[in-house]
């Protein structure tokens, strides 16, 4: 099943979001590699699987094995920054962001692919697991980067849409 099929799936009350996965679908702003692997990312991000299985079909053949591979370990690693760095920023005691985390993040800085395209992946699932704090240090770096602000947007709305579609179809009768 593709993730149009998935979205055509949905009842009218979700029809936004069947128009939207369109409109991802049809983009052809980002470049092949961004959106295929903005689509992977965040599909792994849901934790859905039949969103992982029908982006993975998407991606299939449009991604290098090496950029797929990134845009899942940007899922992974997202899962757990995201939750570790969340913490520190709504916790209330200064103490912990002078700590070290202690935390393996390798795949961050050697990613197998564009840095900036990685930072885009872990820019979305930032904005789809809501951490201000990854969000805020990743759209630093795409800035620095000279990526533009309307493709950091694509990014977040790609999350969007994609944590929409799983959040719904999850609901539906088998």
């Amino acid at each position: 099943m593709s993730l149009k099929d998935l979205a055509d799936a949905l009842p009218d009350y979700a029809r936004d979001i069947r128009i939207n996965v369109g409109a991802l679908l049809d983009d052809e702003t980002l470049g092949e590699q961004r959106k295929y692997g903005l689509l992977l990312a965040c599909a792994h991000g849901t934790g859905y699987r039949p969103v992982v299985i029908a982006a993975e079909a998407e991606a299939a053949g449009r991604l290098s094995e090496q950029a797929a591979d990134a845009a899942r370990g940007a899922a992974a690693l997202m899962a757990m920054n995201n939750v570790y760095f969340r913490f520190i920023h709504l916790c209330s005691n200064p103490d912990y962001a002078t700590l070290p985390s202690r935390l393996r993040m390798n795949t961050l800085c050697t990613p197998g692919i564009d840095k900036d395209d990685f930072e885009l992946f872990s820019l979305a699932l930032s904005a789809m697991n809501g951490c201000g704090m990854c969000i805020d240090s990743h759209e630093r770096v795409l800035q620095k980067h000279g990526v533009s602000t309307l493709t950091m947007q694509a990014a977040a709305r790609t999350a969007a849409v994609l944590r929409a579609l799983a959040t719904v179809h999850a609901t539906l009768p088998a």
